[in-house]
Formats: C-alpha cells, structure tokens, sequence
C-alpha cells in the first residue's frame, strides 16, 4: 500500500481581461504575447493530501457516490424511459395476483364460463406487457450505462494527465489501474442496474404489504412483523460489509501493481533468477486478497442466508394461517390464492436485496477511490498567456526547488540566462540536481521561489500547451509507447512531414527505424522493449527534433550510444542547436563540446559558468568530473579531446 504526502498546488488569480495584448519585456523584440483565459494562476502554495486510503478532502462513502450523479445527466431521457418501464412492469406484475382472485371469486366461484375469457384474456395481456416492459427497459438501461461508464473513465484519464509529476511518483499505478477498470465497473453496476432493482423492489414491498394488509390484515401484520430482522440483519451488514470491501478493493489494486512490475521487469527477474522470489511475493499477496474476500463471502452468505430463511419461514406461517382463516370464512378462497401469490412476489425482492446492499456497499467503496483521484487537484496549472514567436531566451532568476516530501530545497538560488541559440550545457556530480533542472523549464516540477522566463515572461503565465510546445525534451530513460514508429515520433507534433521525421531520424542516427519489418509503421511493443536501449534511446532524441523546439532539453540522451554512434549524433545535433536554444545534461567530456558554454552545478546551485577550456583551466572541480569521466584522463588529454573535436 503506498502511503501519501503533502503536495504543492497552485491557487487561481481573480480573472483579469482576456485577450488583451501585453506589453513585451524590452529584452524580447519580435516576441508576440496574447493572453488566452481568465484566471491566471498566482503562486502561493497550499498542501492537499492524494494517494490511496483518503482522498484530498474527506467525503462520505454515500456522498462520493452521489456526486457521480452528474453522469447520470445525459441520460436523463434513457433513465426516465427505464424507470418507467421498470416501475410499469413490476405494477403489471402485481396485478396478476388480483386478476387470479377476481378469477377464482368471481367466474370460478359462480360457474359463469364466459367471464373467464376476459379476465384470462387481461392476465395474458399484462403478462405481455411485463415481457416488453423487461425488454424495453434492458434496452435502454444498457445504452445509458455503458455510455456512463465510458464517460467516467474517459475522466478520469484526462486528469490523471493533468496531475503532477509528484503524483504519479507516489501512487502504484496498480491502484490507479484498479480504479479505472475494477471500481468503475463496480459503479457502473450499481448505477445501471443496482439502483433499478433497489427502487422497484421497495415500490414492490411496499405496494404489496399494503395490498395483503387490506386483503386480511393479521396475515399482513405478520409479513410486515417479518421485516424487522431484516432491518436489524441490513443495518449491522452495512457496518460491517463496506469496511472488508476497501480492503479488498485496496489489495486488489496492490495485487496489479505487482503483476504490471513483473510484466515490465521480466527481463531483470529471469537475468538474476529471481522467478521465485517474486511469485513467492505475488503468492502471498494473492492470498491475503483470497483471505479478505472469504471474510467477505461468509459475511454475505449470513446475511443472505437470513434473507432466505425469514420469507420462507413467513410463507409457511401464512400459508397455516392462511387456510385456518379460509376454512373459518375469514378470507375467501380467491383472496386466500392472491394473497399467497403476492407473497411469493415479496420473496424475491426481499433475498435479492442483500445482493444490491452488497453491490451498493461495494460501489460506495468504489467511488471513494475513484473520488480521490478526482479531488486531487493539479498542483501544476497554467497560466493565460501565449508566445505566439518566442525568441527562447531562457532565464533562471534565483529559482529554488524542493520536492514535496523533502525537508532541505534539492536546487537553491540558481542564476542562469541562455540566449536565443545559445547551447549550455549543466555539469555536475550525480545527484547534484541536473535532471531536476531540466524538469523545470517545461513544468513538470514547478519552483518554489524565483521565477524561470522564457523571452521574459514567467513560465507559470504560460499555458501548459504553449509553454510544452516551445520546450522538447529528450529524456535519459527514453520512454516509447505501444503504438508505431511513426506515431511515437509525431507524438509532439502530429503534422510532421515524411521529409521532417526522416531529417529527425538522420540527426538522432535512428535510421535504422525505416528497416525494420514494417518500417515506420512497425509497433514498437510496450514500451519499446522489443528495441534495444540504445534504439530507444535514439528514437525518443528523434521524437524531440521532430517537435521542432525553440528550446531544446536533452536530458544526457546519449549515455546508451556506442562512441562511434555518439560522435556522429553529435555532428548532427549541433546543426539542430543553432536554431534552438539547447540546454544539455552532460555526463561524458565529448557531449560538453557541443555547448557554447558551461553550466556547473555544485551542491544544488549553480557555482560556475563559462567557457569549457576557460573552467577548465580556472575550476578544479569542473576538470575533476571531465576527468573522472574519462576514467583518470589528465587535463592535457581533455585539452586534445577539445582539439580533436574542433
């Protein structure tokens, strides 16, 4: 089970005038800057808590499932017809009862054979009518559910799309997984077909207690006696059922986390032999799940099992009962058949009804967890301002960073400007913040203090979809999607031409895409594993080009590339550099030369920058790591690398 922290989230401005046009900063001529919203954020910071077992603001289990009634709206015409049809079809029902004893009192009795064709000729017409009402609502009720459920799901996805990184690093995607699939069709059938059943049979019971107690009102008050146990029964079952429902419903989300890791690592499991040792884990989670859920099913069998011993039980006492009284002329013979027929009718709906408190518990349940994911609110949001023609001059002014869970800011007080076309490129040891800097020029983190500027606008002003439009980025750990070669490139600019992905591939050195058995529509498979990690690698630089930036970030996209591979990358890249402004994670010597100039990050800031032979020869620290680098390298032999490279 993942446990949560506190996270950061941005609080919405006032609205201020849309489209209007902004005055641009002095230092960014030719810039166009409009303002698209309403309610540009401010940056003051509050806390919520997202993650498994509560969500970010406390609801009741009841109240979180009729919030989802929204849903229900669009449906309004389908739901009407369904209820309708429902109701209609269990008042047809019950008329059948009274139909019999207008039967057995009337023509029966009197031995007037030509009445019984019209009363025969009714119960076949309501019984008709019953059969197409059924239909007629199924119909309908499938359509609005499954339309309900599509709906939810499309949702929840979108907002998992909105939420931060800081989020997704929390929560096991095996309990996200479970609330997508699992719990929305819990939902969806409670929603569709739980609550139609929980209506009709309460129009049911009730109509039908009040039809016996007029017919003879002392066998009526012992059917009427016999629900209190069920009563007493129902409220201790609630207590008790909704609680081992979250903890199953947890442990199966915690059950797919495990299965989605050994399907993802598979590779690493059988490389040590670890085979057993993971499904020794997974064993044991499966059963604490089976273990939980018999908790559950003894306790529903309980309860249903009382469920279907109180109305059998009440039938045999009416039925004793029920000839005393004919037998006295208490009752007649047709009442005496109606009445046992409409008590068989309460049968039903009195045992399914354990069955729909356990589907409403469990949908109750699942909407809790579903609520919590949507009450999660982004930290990250955007702004209203657009850059029509940014420049991409990019400035870090005194900017500071700290993760949610942390005590002490992984990155304090950075200063660093980048000229439009310029190529810096961030040095520094492992763990000294690189990777996090890079995350925040598009946002996927968000600062704590300070403010980063693109052609003098905050970013945080910017819409996410203009600000992520000029920004690429090219990760260490390239990330490809089970989808063709062709999508994963165009998947930051759809309207890429053939002659703009072939030119991408040229420059990544990832041609070797188009030999591949379906060249360019060929489907990489989950995550591209069916690639090696060094193709990987070069299709997701590829992918980054093709976006074609004002601002490129390469997050050290070559670490997986052969030298020879490398160099010839970086011959190409430092073509695609001119016309971007490049901000390069450098871990090996050569990827350096490719700047113009020379970041240095030390112990969270930035201590340095210039030239790569100006702090080679003035920054001990900055030759140090160029020199570990190349594994003992003297400074001499970092100055002939230099050599060679120009």
């Amino acid at each position: 089970m993942s446990t949560r922290t506190d996270e950061t989230l941005l609080t919405p401005h006032a609205p201020t005038n849309s489209n209007t046009p902004i005055d641009l900063p002095a230092s960014t001529p030719g810039t166009s800057l409009v303002e698209v919203g309403t309610a540009p954020p401010t940056f003051d910071h509050a806390h919520i808590t997202p993650g498994p077992g509560n969500g970010g603001r406390s609801f009741g289990r009841m109240t979180a499932l009729l919030r989802m009634r929204r849903y229900l709206y669009p449906y309004k015409k389908q739901l009407a017809i369904m209820f309708s049809a429902a109701i209609l079809g269990t008042l047809a029902s019950i008329t059948v009862p009274l139909v019999t004893k207008a039967v057995i009192d009337g023509p029966i009795a009197d031995g007037d054979q030509s009445a019984l064709w019209p009363l025969g000729l009714l119960a076949l017409a309501l019984g008709i009518i019953e059969a197409f009402l059924m239909f007629v609502r199924r119909w309908t009720q499938s359509m609005a559910v499954l339309g309900l459920e599509t709906q939810i799901r499309d949702d929840l996805y979108a907002h998992l799309q909105e939420l931060p990184m800081s989020f997704h690093s929390r929560w096991q995607s095996g309990q996200l997984l479970s609330r997508v699939t699992t719990d929305l069709s819990v939902i969806r059938r409670f929603l569709g077909f739980g609550i139609v059943f929980l209506v009709t049979n309460v129009i049911q019971v009730t109509i039908v207690t009040v039809l016996l107690l007029h017919m003879y009102w002392p066998l009526g008050v012992v059917v009427l006696l016999s629900n209190l146990p069920i009563i007493w029964a129902s409220k201790n079952f609630h207590h008790n059922y909704i609680k081992v429902t979250r903890q199953v419903q947890d442990q199966q989300g915690d059950l797919a986390t495990l299965i989605e890791e050994a399907a993802v690592g598979i590779r690493v499991a059988k490389s040590f032999g670890r085979r057993e040792y993971l499904y020794d884990g997974y064993d044991k989670a499966s059963q604490q799940v089976r273990e939980t859920s018999m908790v559950k099913v003894r306790m529903s069998a309980r309860f249903w099992t009382l469920l279907g011993f109180v109305p059998n039980m009440t039938l045999v006492v009416v039925m004793l009962a029920g000839a005393i009284a004919a037998g006295r002329g208490h009752i007649t013979l047709g009442a005496l058949v109606a009445f046992m027929t409409l008590m068989l009718q309460l049968v039903w709906p009195i045992q399914s009804m354990g069955q729909i408190l356990a589907m409403a518990q469990e949908s109750m349940t699942a909407a809790e967890r579903v609520m919590e994911v949507f009450d999660t609110e982004p930290a990250i949001t955007g702004g209203t301002k657009e850059l029509r023609s940014p420049t991409g001059l990019l400035k870090f002014e005194g900017v500071s960073f700290r993760f949610p869970d942390a005590d002490v800011d992984t990155l304090t007080d950075l200063w660093l400007d980048v000229l439009p076309g310029e190529t810096v490129a961030v040095v520094g040891a492992t763990g000294s913040g690189k990777t996090t800097l890079t995350s925040l020029v598009p946002r996927l983190q968000d600062i704590r203090r300070g403010r980063i500027t693109i052609d003098g606008v905050d970013t945080r002003e910017l819409t996410l979809s203009n600000l992520r439009g000029i920004v690429a980025t090219a990760f260490e750990d390239p990330t490809l999607f089970s989808m063709s070669v062709r999508e994963n490139l165009t998947l930051g600019r759809s309207d890429a031409t053939d002659d703009e992905v072939r030119e991408a591939l040229e420059v990544a050195q990832a041609t070797f895409a188009y030999e591949l058995p379906w060249g360019l529509d060929t489907r990489v498979g989950e995550q591209g594993l069916s690639l090696s990690g060094g193709q990987r690698q070069r299709l997701a630089l590829a992918r980054a080009v093709v976006a074609r930036p004002k601002i490129l970030v390469l997050d050290d996209t070559m670490s997986a590339l052969d030298v020879e591979t490398e160099a010839l990358v970086e011959a190409a890249l430092g073509k695609v550099l001119e016309q971007a402004t490049g901000i390069i994670v450098a871990h090996r010597a050569s990827t350096v030369l490719l700047a113009d100039k020379v970041a240095l990050l030390q112990h969270g800031t930035i201590t340095h920058v210039g030239e790569h032979h100006e702090l080679l020869a003035t920054v001990p620290a900055y030759r140090e790591l160029l020199a570990a680098d190349m594994d003992g390298a003297t400074a001499d032999d970092i100055d002939d690398l230099e050599g060679v490279r120009a």
